[in-house]
C-alpha cells in the first residue's frame, strides 16, 4: 500500500490532486471513516486473504491517499479496487455508514479512464458491455441461439463428448446449470402496452424486464407479471427501456452507464412506480443520481425523481398488501439475502414475509444469510478463484434439510446453483416471486380453473 509520494497539498472537497478525470471519488464518502475495523469481519475478500489492502478500510485508505497526492492512479490500485465484490456488507457493518461501494465504483471509473482495457480483455469488454447488453434485439438473438443449443440435442452432445472440458472451468460450471431458455416477456407481450389487472385495478406499475434477466430468466419475469396483475396492478412494460447499466458501472465504464440511465429515465419518466425483480438492477436504478452528481443538473434532478419510484417486487407487494395464497406447497425453504437487496436496498423482512405467508412452507434459518455468494455481477467470471472460495464458504452455511434456496437476484441464482451442483447438494434454487406464483397456481388448480 505504498507508492511514490507526491509533494502536493492534501485534498479538499474541491481539489482532488491525483484524480484527473470526471466522476472523481466523493470526499464526503470517506470523511467519516475512522479506520475502526468494524467492517473487517463483514468483508469476504479480507476474510480469505487477511490482507489490509483487501479490506474495506484499506481500500478507502488507498482511494483517499490518491486524492491526497500520496499515491498515483496506477497498476497498484487495480487489484485492491477491482477485487472488491462491491457487496456493500461493509456499509451495513459501519457505524458511520461509509459508502465504500460508491467509492469503489468511482475509483474504478478513474482507473479505466487512466488505463483503458486493451488486447483481448478490451475486445471482450467492448463486445459484451457496449455491443450486446444495451441492445435487446441482439440479446434476444443470443437467447434464440442458446435455446436452439438446448433443444436441438447439441447441448447433450457437447456434454457427452466432453467438449466442455476445453472451456475455462468456471464457464463450464456455469453452462452446467444454465436455465432452460424460454420466450422473453418483451416478445410475449409485444402487442400489449399494458397488461391489465386480473381483478379490480388498484394501481399502475411499470416493470423493468432487464437485459440478461429477460433472456435467461424470462419465466421469473413472467411470474412477476402474473403476481402483479393478480394483486390488482396494471403492468406497463415500456418498450424503450434498456439495460440498467449496473455491469458497466461496476466495470468502471460510467459514461455508458450514464447513457443507459438517461434512456431508462426517459422510458419510465411518466410512470408512478417502477417494479424490479433483480436486486442488482434495482440497486443501480436507485443509485442513478450518483452518475450525475458532478454535472448536468437537469439530469441529476430527473435521476433523483426516477430513483424514488423504484421498488423491489417483494417490498412493493409487502407495502401495498398482497393476496395471501391459500394453497399449501409443503416444502422447506431457506433464504439467501442478495447483497444488493439486503445491503444495497435494505430489503430483508419483505421477501421472508412473502415466503412465511405461503401455507405449508417451513423456513429453515441460514447462518450468514446476507454473506455474499461470490456472483457480484460478473465477478465470478472476472475473478473466478476468489468467487469460488467465497461460494464454498457460502455453501457451508446452506442448511442440509432445506429443499429450496430462495433469493431475489438472477446472478445469485446461477452462482448458488453452481454451488449446489459442485458440492453435491440436492436443493433447488428459486426466485422468491416464483414460489408465490406457484402457490397461486396451485390454489387456482384446486378451485378448478387456471389464473
Amino acid at each position: 500500500m505504498s507508492g511514490e509520494v507526491i509533494n502536493e497539498p492534501a485534498c479538499t472537497a474541491s481539489s482532488l490532486t491525483n484524480y484527473l478525470w470526471k466522476d472523481k471519488p466523493d470526499p464526503m464518502k470517506w470523511a467519516d471513516c475512522v479506520h475502526c475495523g468494524m467492517c473487517l469481519e463483514s468483508c469476504p475478500t479480507y476474510e480469505i486473504t487477511g490482507q489490509e489492502q483487501h479490506s474495506p478500510r484499506g481500500r478507502v485508505h488507498l482511494i483517499k491517499s490518491v486524492a491526497e497526492g500520496k499515491l498515483e492512479v496506477n497498476e497498484q490500485l487495480i487489484e485492491p479496487v477491482f477485487d472488491c465484490l462491491d457487496c456493500r456488507a461493509c456499509t451495513t457493518a459501519c457505524p458511520a455508514d461509509v459508502d465504500v461501494g460508491g467509492l469503489i465504483e468511482e475509483a474504478r471509473g478513474q482507473i479505466r479512464q487512466a488505463m483503458p482495457l486493451t488486447g483481448v480483455k478490451g475486445t471482450v469488454n467492448e463486445f459484451f458491455l457496449k455491443g450486446l447488453f444495451p441492445y435487446q434485439r441482439r440479446l434476444e438473438s443470443v437467447g434464440s441461439l442458446l435455446k436452439f443449443y438446448q433443444k436441438s440435442g447439441m447441448q447433450k452432445a457437447v456434454r457427452k463428448t466432453g467438449l466442455m472440458s476445453v472451456m475455462p472451468k468456471h464457464l463450464a460450471e456455469m453452462e452446467a446449470v444454465m436455465p432452460d431458455i424460454k420466450k422473453p416477456v418483451q416478445k410475449k407481450y409485444k402487442k400489449q402496452t399494458t397488461i391489465p389487472a386480473k381483478n379490480e385495478a388498484k394501481a399502475n406499475v411499470a416493470f423493468l424486464t432487464g437485459c440478461v434477466m429477460d433472456v435467461m430468466f424470462s419465466d421469473i419475469n413472467d411470474a412477476t407479471i402474473q403476481v402483479l396483475t393478480r394483486n390488482g396492478n396494471n403492468v406497463t412494460i415500456p418498450k424503450k427501456q434498456t439495460c440498467c447499466g449496473a455491469l458497466h458501472v461496476h466495470a468502471g465504464d460510467r459514461d455508458t452507464g450514464r447513457k443507459l440511465a438517461k434512456q431508462n429515465i426517459e422510458a419510465f419518466e411518466n410512470e408512478e412506480t417502477i417494479v424490479v425483480n433483480a436486486a442488482g438492477c434495482g440497486c443501480m436504478l436507485q443509485e442513478y443520481p450518483e452518475l450525475f452528481r458532478e454535472e448536468e443538473t437537469e439530469w441529476y434532478d430527473r435521476a433523483k425523481a426516477f430513483s424514488r419510484k423504484v421498488q423491489d417486487i417483494s417490498k412493493y407487494l409487502y407495502d401495498t398488501g398482497y393476496e395471501k395464497p391459500k394453497a399449501s406447497l409443503h416444502t422447506t425453504i431457506t433464504y439467501h439475502d442478495a447483497c444488493h437487496l439486503a445491503h444495497g436496498q435494505g430489503v430483508r423482512k419483505e421477501p421472508r414475509d412473502l415466503l412465511l405467508n405461503i401455507p405449508g412452507v417451513e423456513m429453515v434459518h441460514m447462518p450468514n444469510a446476507d454473506r455474499c455468494c461470490g456472483s457480484a455481477g460478473i465477478y465470478n467470471m472476472t475473478n473466478p478463484e476468489m468467487a469460488g472460495e467465497i461460494l464454498k464458504s457460502k455453501m457451508e452455511s446452506v442448511p442440509e434439510d432445506a429443499e429450496l434456496i430462495s433469493m431475489g437476484n438472477p446472478g445469485c441464482m446461477l452462482q448458488m446453483a453452481m454451488g449446489v451442483k459442485k458440492y453435491g447438494r440436492s436443493q433447488k434454487v428459486v426466485h422468491t416471486v416464483q414460489l408465490l406464483q406457484w402457490a397461486y397456481e396451485k390454489e387456482d388448480e384446486e378451485k378448478g380453473y387456471r389464473s
